[in-house]
């Protein structure tokens, strides 16, 4: 597998992988991650004996450039570019906050032809506290300051809702520096958690221009809010279905999650 590159429309370079054969999927990693972080390399590898997978870096992470000011609009563009080399309508698969991406990109008109999302981290009821007010301002003024290692750990508390025990042992793990080194990216998915950490239900009619088979997944072990999110997201999304792997986390293990993702695909 070599890395490819395509150019988005404002002229970035996207770095992208493709592994197997098949019909298309495109990957799409949330925050910090990207081919060398995160769940999609270990996903793509599993599709990889019936579908064309592509993996790829997110401006400003891995070997994909960066522009700025940065534009969210920009970040959509970047997936369309990826889908136009796979060959449009691709089924979509993506993690975390980057399923806010992928769902904006649908809203602009980017043509799909299936959604597989993973656990949006939505916070819909009071199952846990919302973010603080202020919560995504902090953050850019942490990046600003130039306290990547503060920024993650305050997005760690305050906004994935871990204990802060456990956040202090972020920078003894293997990926703290790959972390701190795409965490002013948290700058950008901001523009993609807008309002989905309030605490506050979805609103009516909020995805009803999503229009293709959408499955929502969920870990049975991810905590009470996750999951009570991403069934409100089944539900506020046209047709959609809600499936819960069993022992699964938001680290999602590619070879437990790829058979449930590989039927929905296949249907």
């Amino acid at each position: 597998m070599s890395t490819s590159t395509v150019i988005s429309k404002d002229g970035t370079v996207i770095a992208y992988d493709r592994i197997g054969s098949g019909p298309a999927v495109v990957l799409v990693d949330g925050a910090f991650c990207y081919r060398d972080m995160g769940p999609c390399t270990a996903v793509a590898q599993e599709l990889s004996d019936q579908y064309t997978v592509y993996t790829y870096d997110r401006r400003g992470r891995g070997e994909s450039g960066d522009t700025l000011p940065y534009d969210q609009q920009r970040e959509i563009e970047d997936l369309a570019a990826v889908t136009a080399e796979a060959g449009e309508p691709v089924a979509l698969c993506t993690f975390s906050s980057g399923v806010g991406l992928v769902l904006a990109a649908v809203e602009h008109g980017l043509a799909v032809g299936k959604l597989a999302l993973y656990e949006y981290p939505l916070i819909t009821d009071d199952s846990r506290k919302p973010a603080p007010p202020g919560y995504q301002d902090h953050i850019t003024e942490l990046i600003a300051a130039g306290k990547p290692g503060a920024a993650i750990k305050y997005f760690m508390h305050a906004g994935v809702g871990l204990p802060s025990a456990l956040v202090a042992l972020f920078p003894l793990m293997p990926g703290w520096s790959k972390m701190k080194k795409t965490a002013f990216t948290l700058t950008y998915d901001r523009y993609f958690m807008q309002d989905v950490l309030d605490g506050r239900p979805i609103p009516a009619g909020r995805y009803d221009y999503v229009s293709v088979p959408t499955t929502v997944f969920a870990g049975s072990k991810s905590p009470q809010w996750m999951r009570h999110g991403n069934v409100a997201l089944a539900h506020a999304i046209p047709g959609a279905n809600y499936v819960e792997l069993p022992g699964q986390t938001h680290q999602v293990k590619a070879r437990l999650f790829t058979p449930t993702l590989k039927k929905f695909l296949a249907a």
